[in-house]
């Protein structure tokens, strides 16, 4: 179940993949299950209907969904290591949060990551 935070300083639409992202990472929404249409899950959730579009736009882009028309919107398989991968999201999350804050921009962040990806030591922070 989808619930968007009116109050939060996060995008609605945002709030909606990020929702659902977490749903198919964590095995709640199976591969090939479908997804409500945009206009339902808008209508649900009281959005415009460009506003989940946008969310479901970013998870195909992402190859969380696949869209095909007249079979609508469906989660897509995913790939060898897609579950080592949903496990380190809430890192990822983490992270992306603390390097916003930070005021970092996406570069200086991934700088950061390769540098600490080139070290010898896991977990010894750069």
């Amino acid at each position: 179940m989808i619930v968007i935070d009116s109050a939060s300083a996060v995008p609605p639409f945002e709030q909606v993949r990020a929702q659902l992202e977490t749903a198919i990472a964590g095995g709640t929404l199976a591969t090939g299950q479908r997804l409500p249409s945009v206009r339902q899950l808008a209508a649900d959730l009281r959005l415009a209907p460009g506003t989940v579009a946008r969310a479901y736009a970013a998870l195909e882009v992402a190859g969380y969904v696949e869209t095909r028309r007249g079979a609508g919107t469906r989660v897509a398989p995913r790939g060898p290591g897609a579950e080592d991968a949903a496990r380190v999201l809430p890192h990822a999350r983490t992270y992306v949060a603390a390097a916003r804050a930070a005021d970092l921009t996406l570069d200086e962040a991934l700088a950061a990551i390769r540098t600490c990806w080139g070290t010898d030591t896991p977990g010894d922070g750069g």
